[in-house]
């Protein structure tokens, strides 16, 4: 098992070991999101996604961008933290961030083999799509577990306690 600090790394640093992974034949896929507090849901969606490639990168919106997409109570947990649980996982093999709403650069750098978003989201909707599959990659969503939602759990809690 690899350190959690060995799997950081900006985007720039992942570009060059992504190409020479591919040249070695992995296959790479690519998922991101806010990762506010990690829940079964997203554990389950992580190690689905593992097993549709060789290399998993897990892109993370930074505190701002998060922020502009969840409102100003969000992110309960600041990017660093974030990206350290999520580093964590064994399935996980990079993990980056981005402060862009979306991580559409990221992918135009990395050029994964296969984009990867949550069946919440609907093919024509997953930021993207069109760049990775113009070069011949795919994209996949993965089945929505109902009821494992950040914004729940964090509901129940302010509710509750």
């Amino acid at each position: 098992m690899r350190l959690i600090k060995n799997k950081i790394k900006s985007p720039k640093k992942l570009k060059k070991i992504i190409t020479r992974l591919k040249k070695r034949g992995f296959k790479v896929a690519f998922t991101n999101g806010c990762f506010d507090i990690l829940h079964y849901g997203h554990v389950s969606y992580l190690e689905k996604a593992k097993r549709l490639a060789d290399i998993l990168i897990v892109a993370l919106n930074s505190d701002g961008s998060v922020k502009r997409i969840k409102g100003k109570a969000r992110p309960v947990m600041k990017l660093r933290n974030r990206m350290r649980i999520i580093a964590a996982l064994e399935c996980v093999d990079f993990v980056t961030s981005f402060n862009q709403s979306t991580p559409l650069e990221v992918i135009k750098l990395l050029k994964p083999d296969i984009l990867i978003k949550g069946g919440d989201w609907s093919q024509d909707s997953i930021v993207g799509k069109d760049i990775v599959n113009s070069y011949g990659g795919n994209v996949a969503t993965i089945p929505y577990i109902k009821g494992q939602s950040s914004t729940k759990f964090i509901k129940i809690i302010n509710e509750n306690y």
